[in-house]
């Protein structure tokens, strides 16, 4: 059955929360329709929602879905298995997480490099400027001697 033309489903839709028996099949062939997605599937457990993403505009395979078992088995079986072959296409089955449950990268990054910076510029300039960021804990400046153009090359570690 199809949806809003983003998604062409076999079973219901419901990933508003995290579903341990829920995979991420990726590298589907365009041909791959949800019937056929359920049919491979289906070998290593009792599939509860099977889905191949769809552009919307064009109503093309995006190249990838998802599988939902009933028994979160299913998947460990799913991942024990090292090749998987579909139409004729080697498919890559992963463990599906919300994307909200995934970190940013600005969240882990706690430190940024600056470079480029003039030879006049002083330590508490930069940290003057990164202060309407957030709190900066640190400035680790580090000045270089270049022995062939005989030039200072600065970086900075905030």
């Amino acid at each position: 059955m199809e949806g809003d033309g983003s998604q062409a489903t076999s079973g219901s839709l419901n990933d508003s929360q995290h579903d341990p028996g829920k995979m991420f099949i990726g590298g589907l062939s365009w041909q791959t329709s949800p019937d056929s997605l359920r049919d491979y599937f289906s070998k290593f457990g009792e599939i509860r929602e099977c889905m191949v993403m769809r552009d919307p505009t064009t109503k093309r395979s995006r190249g990838f879905g998802f599988v939902t078992f009933t028994d979160a088995a299913s998947v460990d079986k799913v991942l024990a298995q090292q090749h998987h072959e579909l139409d004729s296409k080697t498919i890559d089955p992963k463990v599906a997480f919300p994307r909200r449950a995934q970190p940013k990268m600005v969240t882990r990054t706690k430190k940024i490099f600056v470079g480029g910076l003039s030879a006049n510029t002083v330590v508490e300039d930069v940290k003057q400027y990164f202060e309407q960021f957030g709190k900066v804990m640190s400035i680790c400046s580090v000045s270089l001697l270049d022995d062939v153009s005989t030039r200072h090359h600065d970086f900075l570690f905030k």
